[in-house]
């Protein structure tokens, strides 16, 4: 057995021998894990404040040093960022941040064989977290996961907010939160970046920054060797070049903005924010990969068999049925406006997201319209655009259904704004039902060291194939990309 394929076993072994975990942990327990492993290993695990949430709490930057190496011997070996709560909805980073440190600071010989010091935020935005935390104890539960949905405004995401000009485009209102990320990958220049997401439903897939061949046979093996299926429908936008099965570039914000005004979109629209983390990242060289997994999976999710429907008349229904969920939304949202006293983040939210129910539906009667969408559907496509109906409705639904809560609860609601609150409940209700009725089992709950391992997984291949890189060309800046500096 060669060496290469001995450490792609060790990694596939590594990532199917997590153990169990219940739920996903709160803000406050994930960060007592991390203080708890930090008062064991004080000489490995140090953190430093790297900023305050707009709500005072403050953000650290863990930095693990394999046991042995001094600062000096550090400076030698990768550099290697981790960004947990990057969308606060996205919780398995969380533990993958606890089985990683656990991992390295109890494998003497892991850590030094990886040759990377380790910089880890464990959660970029705290206070938005906390609003998810209702969920997190029963993911498994699609009903209270979609109850207790909250995802920030495009203008409060971390992920979104670093600064971006281009043709019409200007951004630069960061958040505190997004500050204290951006000093992280200023203060860590790393070679290899990796914010934590995770996807709500279907299959596996990743995004890379730059194409690595080397990479992909083992991002499918992580999946396969976990039982979960690698996903083949719709990409989470028409712009995304697949390199490989389940593996897209990440592209540019400007290729974004052009493909965007080619269709005849608008792309400044209102709810446009910034640039990403891995965009900012690409001053550094990073490489930067996200591997997305879901909390549930589908028996369709990798199924490319063709169907009788073609493509584009998919698009075409899907449009209607997201126009008209935006149409009911936003009208609940006008007759809600005059009555809310309370300026919450879930009111800020239902404010930036309803809308984009309508762009949803412009894009998809877009690409409805262009010569390649007419061709036979896939299995896995029809699933996945279904699915994505079932996702943006619930879940926008749910955030502008905790504004009206949040009101009525403080007791500053009238009884205009409690219709309101009944006919949201009464909307929600039903495409819950309706979700329910058209997966007809396909979905099922996937075990959480499963997404943990395949995170983990793909984290620790990153890290070899980084230190493989720069073997090769025989200098620690080798994983890097070209760009600027």
């Amino acid at each position: 057995m060669s060496e290469e394929v001995r450490i792609i076993e060790e990694i596939l072994y590594r990532a199917a021998s997590v153990p169990e975990f219940s739920g996903y942990p709160t803000v406050d327990a994930l960060l007592a894990e991390l203080e708890a492993l930090r008062d064991r290993h004080p000489e490995q695990l140090t953190a430093q404040r790297i900023g305050t949430s707009r709500l005072g709490e403050p953000i650290h930057l863990y930095t693990l040093t394999p046991a042995g190496e001094g600062s000096s011997a550090g400076d030698e070996r990768l550099s290697g960022l981790l960004a947990g709560g990057v969308h606060p909805n996205e919780p398995i980073g969380s533990w993958t941040i606890v089985h990683l440190v656990r991992e390295l600071t109890e494998d003497a010989d892991l850590a030094r064989r990886l040759g990377t010091v380790w910089h880890l935020v464990p959660c970029a935005d705290p206070d938005a977290m906390r609003l998810n935390e209702g969920w997190f104890a029963r993911p498994e539960d699609r009903e209270t996961y979609f109850r207790n949905f909250y995802r920030p405004a495009g203008r409060e995401q971390v992920e979104w907010t670093f600064p971006f000009s281009y043709k019409r485009a200007y951004f630069d209102a960061m958040m505190p939160e997004t500050q204290a990320l951006q000093r992280a990958i200023d203060l860590t220049r790393p070679d290899f970046y990796v914010p934590l997401h995770n996807a709500e439903s279907g299959g596996a897939y990743y995004y890379l920054s730059e194409p690595a061949p080397e990479l992909y046979g083992i991002l499918h093996r992580l999946p396969e060797q976990l039982g979960i299926p690698l996903h083949r429908g719709e990409p989470e936008a028409g712009h995304f070049e697949e390199l490989d099965d389940g593996i897209f570039a990440m592209g540019s914000l400007e290729a974004v903005y052009d493909w965007m005004e080619e269709l005849g979109l608008d792309p400044v629209h209102p709810g446009a924010a910034g640039e990403a983390s891995t965009g900012y990242a690409r001053r550094y060289g990073s490489l930067s990969l996200i591997a997305e997994m879901p909390i549930w999976t589908h028996a369709q999710a990798d199924d490319t068999a063709e169907t009788q429907e073609s493509y584009s008349a998919l698009l075409e229904q899907e449009s209607v049925a997201l126009q008209e969920a935006g149409d009911i939304l936003t009208g609940l949202l006008a007759r809600a406006e005059e009555h809310l006293s309370m300026e919450t983040p879930f009111l800020r939210a239902s404010r930036s997201f309803l809308p984009t129910l309508t762009r949803a539906a412009e894009g998809h009667r877009a690409r409805a319209a262009q010569p390649e969408s007419r061709r036979p559907a896939t299995v896995s496509e029809k699933h996945s655009l279904r699915g994505l109906l079932h996702m943006l409705r619930l879940r926008f639904g749910a955030i502008f259904l905790r504004a009206v809560q949040a009101e009525i609860a403080a007791g500053t609601a009238p009884a205009a704004l409690r219709r309101v609150g009944e006919e949201t409940e009464e909307v929600f209700s039903r495409w819950l039902a309706e979700t329910d009725a058209d997966e007809s089992g396909d979905f099922q709950p996937l075990p959480v060291k499963d997404v943990v391992g395949l995170q983990y997984g793909a984290v620790l291949a990153l890290a070899d194939h980084c230190l493989r890189r720069r073997a090769r060309a025989g200098s620690s800046a080798a994983c890097r990309s070209p760009g600027p500096r």
